[in-house]
């Protein structure tokens, strides 16, 4: 977790809460890490992380989709902001289909 908030504050991402989310409520065996956040202007924000060697297809996309889906319904409310942080080559389709779906894409690797 120590890592991960130093991660966050490298890309200016400063949250008052956060807490992680656990895969098995969300029936999810992903080699993923959620977090739910609460920024400084009160906005409740579901960062994902992902690290992996192979490189994140369109089907990853819809995917991570329905994960953050499951997590609305889990968590009641609706989030702000979805931010993907990701340490993997990324498909050019996929991340075009991330941004359009409303979501902030930060690559941890540079």
């Amino acid at each position: 977790m120590n890592q991960f908030v130093e991660i966050l504050l490298s890309k200016n991402l400063i949250f008052k809460k956060l807490e992680p989310i656990d895969l098995k409520a969300l029936g999810t065996r992903k080699k993923i890490t959620i977090y739910q956040g609460v920024d400084l202007h009160s906005n409740y924000v579901a960062i994902f992380y992902i690290v992996q060697k192979s490189r994140f297809l369109r089907k990853n996309a819809d995917d991570i989709e329905s994960i953050f889906e499951k997590l609305k319904l889990l968590q009641d409310h609706n989030f702000k902001k979805k931010i993907l942080l990701y340490d993997m080559p990324f498909c050019s389709k996929a991340k075009a289909l991330m941004k359009e779906r409303g979501w902030r894409l930060i690559d941890v690797a540079t």
